[in-house]
């Protein structure tokens, strides 16, 4: 990451920040829904797609497990491990992690959206950028310039809050309509018939180069 990328319109330079905590779990809550086996999967299979929709940003991974370093080094991505716990922190320690390193612009984007197609959407010449949830709770992509002084508030109500945040900053936040963006997993009515299907066949594929089914190693994106 020592030569950052310019995105689409040469608005400053642009990295995406993704957060992982670890790689032996997660989606809890989806556990009456899916097995241990197939939430790793569906872990995997969501941030490889929300790495893929950077396209040609660079991505920045914050961790707090050895094992996702690798996994997100495989895939191109540089990696930080935050001193200090916490969603909150992690990105803030990420943001000013690139800033240090002459980028001018991140987007912040959860690792759960399956549908993630390119998140150069979220490039435009406003300061603030946002993708609410379909819910319109929680703040699923995020788009802010480095030199903000920007407290991030992740957790219930983020949209809003950062909304509220952005405008005691005196700026109007520009809402992003990105419906590929907008759906996240986080419980049982969110797996689409789609994204079971997709999950079944790459549980097969993986229990026929995985002998031992052994389904830790993978990715995780709750970040406690």
């Amino acid at each position: 990451m020592d030569v950052p990328h310019s995105a689409p319109g040469d608005v400053g330079r642009t990295a995406v920040l993704i957060a992982l905590r670890s790689l032996d779990g997660g989606k809890a809550r989806l556990h009456d829904a899916l097995t241990l086996a197939e939430r790793v999967q569906l872990i995997r299979l969501m941030a490889e797609r929300v790495i893929a929709s950077a396209h040609d940003l660079d991505v920045l991974v914050v961790h707090d497990d050895p094992k996702v370093e690798s996994w997100a080094v495989e895939r191109g991505a540089a990696t930080l491990r935050p001193s200090q716990p916490g969603l909150n922190t992690a990105i803030t320690a990420g943001r000013d992690h690139l800033r240090a390193a002459g980028y001018e612009r991140v987007i912040v984007a959860h690792a759960d959206l399956p549908y993630a197609e390119d998140l150069r959407v979220m490039v435009t010449r406003h300061r603030v950028a946002i993708v609410a949830d379909r819910h319109g709770d929680g703040t699923n992509a995020m788009a802010i310039a480095t030199n903000l002084d920007f407290s991030f508030a992740y957790g219930p109500g983020s949209f809003e809050n950062h909304v509220r945040m952005a405008r005691d900053l005196g700026i109007e936040p520009h809402i992003v309509d990105a419906p590929g963006l907008a759906w996240d997993v986080d419980h049982p009515d969110d797996l689409t018939t789609d994204l079971r299907g997709q999950l079944g066949s790459r549980t097969q594929a993986n229990e026929m180069t995985n002998p031992d089914n052994d389904p830790l190693g993978k990715s995780a994106t709750d970040f406690t």
